[in-house]
C-alpha cells in the first residue's frame, strides 16, 4: 500500500465575469487536480485552487512521497511539510487565501483519504467518523457581475443558452437585477438561503440590494452579505445597524479581529469570518476579543478535512457557529465539501457554493445535482466520484491556451475600468 506514482494536472474552467472587492474574475478559474496512485492500482484524487507556484511546490513534494504509505497520513504530511519549497505562508490582503501549505496539505490529505476509502470500500465521511445527515444544504451565492458568459466568449453571450445558463450571463449591478439573479438561481437549484458577494459598490447600494432581497423573498429566507473586509469600522457599524434584523449574518465587514470586535459590539446581526480568523493560531485572540460569532471553515484553507472537524469542535466548545466557505470549484472539491458537511454535528448554516457559476466538470457522470438546495452524500467509496480523463484533458488544454498562471482580479477589472486598483479598505 505504497504510493507508486502521481499526476498533477492544472486546469482552467469557464468562469463568468463576476465582481468582487478584489476586482473581476477572469474568463477562466484555475484549479489543479492531484492523482495519487498506489501499488494496488487504486488512485486517490483531490482538487485545489491553482497557481504556477502551487503546481511547482506540489510536484516537488510528491516526488518525495513516492514509496510512502497513505494510511500513515501524519507521517506522510510531516514529510511533505519538510519538502515545502516556500516558507512564505501569509494569507495576503486579497479576499482569497494565498497560503501555500494549507492548500497543499489539503490536496494530499483528501487524495490519501479518497484512496483509503477505495482501499477499504467505505465512504470518506465514514473515515471521518460517520455521517450525521444524508444530504448537505447549500445556499444561493449571488454576485454583482458584468454581462458575459466567460471562457472563450468572455464578455460575449451564448445566445442559444436557456434557463440558468442564460440567466448567469446577464449583468447584475442594481437591486432589481440582483433579485432577478436570485430568483433564477433559486428556481433552478431550490436554495433556501441567499448570500451576496459585496464590497463592489458603495455600501448603502449593497444594503439596498439586501433590503430588496428581503422584500422579494420574505423573512423566512435567510440573507447574508459579504463585503470582503473593505469597509471601515464606522461603515460596518452604520450599515450593520441598517441591516439589523435583516441578515442571518454579516461576513467580514472589516479587516482584523480588533475591528471585527468593535463592529460586533455595536450591531445586533452576528458576524462571520473567512478572512479574520483563518488559522488555529488566530483562535485564542478571537475568543479573547470576541471578534466573530461564526467561523467559515474550508478544507482548502484550513489544511484538510480533519483539521476542519477539529475547528468545528473548538467552535462548539466556545459557542461559535459554523458555516463553510466555497471557491470556484468542480465536482471533486464539492464532493469533499459534502462529505465534510455530512460529518459536522452542529452545521448551523447552509454552505456556500460557487458551483452554479461553473459549467465545466471533470467527474464521470457529469455535475453533482442539487435537490431542494441540497446535495446527497455520494454513496461510492472514498469521495464517491471519479475523474473523467477526457474532460480533465480538455480543461488542461484550456489552461495551456488561457495564458493564465495565477489569479489577478485587479488586472481583469482594468479591462473594463482602466486604472482601477484594489484597496484593502475602500469605504
Amino acid at each position: 500500500m505504497k504510493i507508486s506514482h502521481y499526476r498533477i494536472t492544472p486546469i482552467a474552467t469557464i468562469d463568468p465575469p463576476l465582481r468582487a472587492a478584489s476586482g473581476l474574475h477572469a474568463p477562466y478559474a484555475l484549479r489543479v487536480v492531484l492523482e495519487l496512485s498506489c501499488e494496488d492500482g487504486l488512485t486517490g484524487i483531490s482538487e485545489i485552487p491553482c497557481t504556477e507556484g502551487v503546481v511547482d511546490s506540489l510536484t516537488h513534494i510528491c516526488e518525495g512521497l513516492l514509496g510512502s504509505d497513505p494510511l500513515q497520513l501524519n507521517r506522510l504530511l510531516e514529510k511533505a511539510s519538510k519538502r515545502l519549497k516556500t516558507q512564505d505562508d501569509s494569507r495576503g490582503d486579497t479576499p482569497w487565501d494565498n497560503r501555500v501549505w494549507v492548500h497543499l496539505r489539503s490536496a494530499l490529505e483528501v487524495a490519501c483519504l479518497d484512496y483509503l476509502g477505495k482501499r477499504f470500500e467505505v465512504r470518506m465521511c465514514d473515515l471521518l467518523g460517520g455521517a450525521v445527515r444524508d444530504e448537505v444544504p447549500f445556499g444561493a451565492y449571488l454576485f454583482y457581475k458584468e454581462p458575459g458568459a466567460g471562457g472563450e466568449l468572455k464578455f460575449g453571450m451564448n445566445e442559444s443558452a436557456t434557463g440558468w445558463a442564460a440567466a448567469q450571463q446577464q449583468g447584475a449591478d442594481t437591486p432589481d437585477t440582483v433579485v432577478k439573479q436570485a430568483q433564477s438561481m433559486i428556481d433552478t437549484f431550490g436554495f433556501k438561503s441567499i448570500k451576496l458577494k459585496g464590497g463592489v459598490f458603495p455600501p448603502d447600494e449593497e444594503a439596498d440590494a439586501m433590503l430588496a432581497l428581503r422584500d422579494a423573498f420574505g423573512p423566512d429566507v435567510p440573507l447574508r452579505l459579504d463585503p470582503n473586509a473593505v469597509w471601515t469600522v464606522e461603515t460596518g457599524i452604520r450599515i450593520g445597524k441598517k441591516l439589523d434584523l435583516v441578515l442571518e449574518y454579516l461576513e467580514d465587514p472589516v479587516r482584523g479581529q480588533k475591528a471585527m470586535a468593535e463592529v460586533g459590539k455595536a450591531i445586533d446581526s452576528p458576524l462571520a469570518t473567512n478572512m479574520c480568523t483563518t488559522s488555529f493560531e488566530d483562535i485564542p485572540n478571537a475568543i479573547k476579543v470576541d471578534s466573530e460569532d461564526v467561523i467559515l471553515t474550508d478544507h482548502h484553507f484550513w489544511g484538510g478535512l480533519k483539521p476542519c472537524i477539529e475547528l468545528c469542535r473548538i467552535c462548539q466548545t466556545f459557542g461559535r457557529g459554523i458555516s463553510m466557505h466555497s471557491n470556484s470549484h468542480l465536482g471533486v472539491s464539492l464532493a469533499a465539501m459534502v462529505h465534510l458537511g455530512a460529518c459536522i454535528p452542529q452545521l448551523d448554516y447552509d454552505l456556500d457554493t460557487h458551483y452554479p457559476w461553473q459549467s465545466d466538470e471533470i467527474i464521470e457522470g457529469g455535475r453533482l445535482p442539487f435537490k431542494n438546495g441540497a446535495i446527497q452524500v455520494p454513496d461510492g467509496p472514498g469521495l464517491g466520484v471519479t475523474i473523467n480523463p477526457a474532460e480533465l484533458g480538455r480543461l488542461h488544454q484550456n489552461y495551456l491556451k488561457s495564458g493564465l498562471s495565477f489569479r489577478n482580479d485587479e488586472a481583469e477589472m482594468q479591462k473594463i475600468e482602466p486604472g482601477w486598483k484594489f484597496k484593502a479598505t475602500r469605504w
